[in-house]
């Protein structure tokens, strides 16, 4: 199953960039601001990272200013990242 997660975070360089940023809660716009990409790429990839448990919205209920943090299983599988 690890592979599996460590497959799909390294098939998407965007995914993998959101990833290894959000080091502390942010937001998309400052993540989009940092990594130099559209806001709506890196809203997309949010949603797919946090459909596998990689990250969490901690605001759900907010129209504006969502704030994304990495998960423990999104820490877990960074650091197998980073192992590679």
């Amino acid at each position: 199953m690890v592979w599996k997660t460590i497959s799909f975070i390294n098939r998407s360089k965007n995914r993998k960039l959101i990833l290894f940023k959000l080091a502390k809660p942010t937001t998309p716009t400052v993540l989009a601001k940092e990594l130099n990409l559209h806001r709506s790429v890196i809203s997309r990839s949010l949603i797919d990272l946090e459909k596998k448990g990689l990250v969490v919205c901690l605001n759900p209920q907010s129209k504006k200013e969502r704030y994304y943090k990495i998960t423990e299983k999104g820490l877990r599988i960074k650091k197998q990242i980073e192992k590679l």
